[in-house]
């Protein structure tokens, strides 16, 4: 596979759109995101998650790497922060996000559907900081390390 680095995050995620295609069974887990690493290298990551109706993540960053998130059944609405505030988006299947090396989300499954999806980081993920909205201000409020947390 053509390194992320050099190829929209979205196209390589949809390459990995088909779960049947996947080195691994779509999972899911009613305690927790079901996540599973699909492919990658040094320099990126392709993962799967699934997503139960409720299922979400906490606000938080993706440790310096850049990417994108393709919804490829479901429904996702990610949370951004602006002006103090989350700003939510929701994300249908087929469409998804790229983000910068800064980006700060929290993505939910708000719907009453399982919903997967399909993420893409470059360079691969070492860390992510979780974060809290504190009276309009992002304070960091712990830091995830690969291998430990995840």
């Amino acid at each position: 596979m053509t390194s992320p680095a050099s190829t929209d995050p979205l196209a390589v995620a949809g390459r990995y759109a088909d779960p049947a295609d996947w080195p691994v069974p779509l999972g899911f887990d009613p305690a927790q995101r079901w996540y599973a690493r699909l492919a990658g290298g040094p320099d990126h990551e392709v993962w799967a998650l699934s997503w139960l109706p409720g299922q979400g993540t906490d606000l938080h960053d993706h440790g310096g790497s850049a990417g994108g998130f393709l919804v490829v059944a479901g429904e996702l609405t990610e949370e951004t922060v602006s002006g103090g505030r989350l700003r939510p988006h929701r994300l249908a299947t087929g469409t998804g996000r790229r983000f910068g090396a800064r980006h700060v989300h929290r993505v939910t499954n708000h719907g009453d559907q399982p919903a997967v999806s399909v993420h893409v980081y470059t360079p691969a993920l070492r860390r992510m900081t979780r974060y809290r909205l504190d009276g309009g201000r992002l304070l960091a409020a712990d830091v995830a390390e690969a291998g430990v947390a995840w």
